[in-house]
């Protein structure tokens, strides 16, 4: 894979022991020859090959890929990714998507009447435990004392600070995917003894405290930005975390941090990166090389082949009059649109974000089984820059950019608007009229001062971020998704939209985890 210079990697599929957060994972060996963390550490390539573990956990599903020996129970292998779970909590409960098949309880995110039986809510709660089991294990198993008694030395050793440092960073990843999606999360970590019990849970106040203090504890700790190997976390990674948790800390913890938020974006836009000079270059095949890149999911045709994450993204979008070889892929999935909300956003002459597949395709949704109902997008493709397909038709070698330079720009201008010190009105314009300028091909598309509010900013984010999984979190922070008068089409599974209570703006602990963990408290209104 691009990750780890492109070493491949090495899943191992030891069972390690670790503290159960839900029943799937209180097991036992069966095998009277299966080994233990304490053998297994004693080889020091098994640290490089958990670290390598813990990012798989975001793109792949399981030991083998694209199917068997999956990480978790209890929903098919191939809709069990983080990746795939993720896109579809923050997206289809959105203006931005839609999705035509009839799989389980999927329309429940579209009609936002999800409960806590929901598959689809419980494999992305699932995956986010899981994330936190494996960071916490390779951060007990990697204490200086444990290296020195396995004798672990040499050029692992030596790296063993940053591995340690990303450990924490992915722990941190997942605790905010928990804390934006769940708030009410049970909490541990490295310091819980191993063994079967009943984690504590947490709170909001107190997770939002914990991942702050990781990654300011991290932040000397990491690779400088861009020095590290691509796909791994460095320093600009943490620092567009720390700005996503404070940008949204009103919602969190009723306070606001915008000064930090502006302070940490600084940080960003004079760590080298640049804007992307084309703006599907960081959509492509080849977007490893895109110099806006912060942050990736990494995907490789040949080595990470699953049925979640991009291949996921970009075949479910490929339907109706559509070429699947236009994308570089062999087949459509005919699944995924938008609404004719997030196209009413767009200059669709003009602005070259719009990215939009018409032909045979109509603007209005009145059955949303039909992929040919809602506008589809062509985004993401498994094309490089040149016009050659990937690796492999079926699975994209296109990265998902979880963390990428726009997003810091947008998320400056957004604090400063909101009255955040540290920055300035003129900065954060001349931020929105680079994309701007990207997109239009010129200075045509540029606004004034006067233009730059908050409604702007939020309609602009879904023009600049759509599909890349922002969208439920941007309209929480607005109030604009549950208890509101904006509206989009099958919100509340009705044509012209409803209006949803309040409490959706939390998805629920699940009922397994609940009536496992005497411990749990269900999330208000469910």
């Amino acid at each position: 894979m691009k990750i780890f210079n492109k070493i491949s990697f090495l899943l191992f599929g030891v069972l390690l022991a670790f503290p159960a957060c839900f029943n799937d994972l209180d097991t036992t060996p069966t095998d009277p020859d299966e080994l233990t963390s304490e053998v297994v550490f004693r080889n020091a390539e098994a640290y490089r090959q958990f670290i390598a573990k813990i990012y798989a956990g975001l793109a792949l599903s399981g030991q083998q890929g694209p199917a068997g020996q999956p990480d978790i129970d209890g929903i098919d292998e191939g809709f069990s990714t983080y990746l795939r779970q993720y896109w579809k909590a923050q997206e289809l409960s959105t203006d931005e998507a839609v999705i035509a098949w009839n799989d389980g309880n999927i329309h429940d995110y579209e009609q936002q009447d999800w409960t806590s039986a929901n598959e689809f809510v419980t494999a992305m709660y699932n995956r986010i435990m899981l994330q936190v089991v494996y960071c916490n294990e390779f951060i007990r198993e990697s204490e200086n004392d444990k290296l020195d008694d396995r004798g672990i030395s040499g050029t692992i050793r030596e790296e063993m600070p940053f591995y340690r440092a990303e450990a924490r960073f992915l722990r941190a990843l997942s605790y905010w995917h928990g804390l934006d999606m769940f708030r009410n999360v049970p909490f541990v970590t490295e310091e819980d003894k191993i063994g079967a019990f009943f984690p504590e849970q947490t709170n909001a106040v107190d997770l939002f405290n914990y991942i702050e203090s990781e990654l300011l504890a991290i932040e000397s700790e990491l690779a400088a930005p861009g020095a590290n190997e691509y796909g791994r976390a460095d320093q600009a990674a943490a620092w567009m975390l720390l700005a996503k948790l404070y940008l949204n800390g009103e919602v969190y913890k009723g306070q606001s941090y915008y000064d930090q938020c502006i302070t940490y974006c600084n940080k960003i836009t004079g760590a080298g990166y640049s804007i992307d000079p084309e703006y599907q270059g960081v959509f492509r095949a080849d977007n490893n090389e895109s110099p806006e890149m912060i942050f990736p999911v990494v995907f490789d045709g040949e080595f990470s082949r699953t049925w979640g994450g991009m291949t996921f993204v970009i075949h479910a979008a490929i339907g109706g009059s559509m070429v699947p070889a236009d994308f570089g892929i062999d087949n459509g999935w005919g699944g995924t649109r938008t609404t004719s909300a997030l196209v009413a956003k767009f200059d669709t002459l003009n602005d070259g974000r719009a990215m939009f597949h018409t032909d045979g395709q109509t603007l209005e949704i009145e059955n949303v089984a039909n992929f040919t109902e809602g506008y589809a997008i062509t985004k993401f493709t498994n094309l490089d820059r040149n016009g050659n397909i990937g690796s492999d038709a079926t699975f994209p070698d296109t990265d998902y950019p979880m963390f990428r330079l726009a997003d810091a720009y947008l998320m400056y201008a957004e604090s400063v608007v909101r009255g955040g010190a540290g920055g300035d009105r003129a900065t954060a314009l001349g931020y929105i009229n680079e994309l701007r300028e990207r997109a239009y091909g010129d200075d045509s598309g540029n606004i004034t001062d006067g233009e730059m509010d908050l409604q702007f900013i939020i309609d602009e984010r879904a023009r600049e971020l759509y599909w890349e999984g922002h969208r439920r979190t941007d309209l929480i922070r607005f109030g604009q998704f549950s208890d509101t008068d904006y509206l989009w089409p099958w919100k509340g599974n009705v044509a012209g939209g409803e209006s949803r209570p309040a409490f959706y703006d939390v998805f629920p602990i699940p009922n397994a985890d609940i009536t496992a963990n005497p411990n749990l408290k269900q999330n208000d209104g469910y």
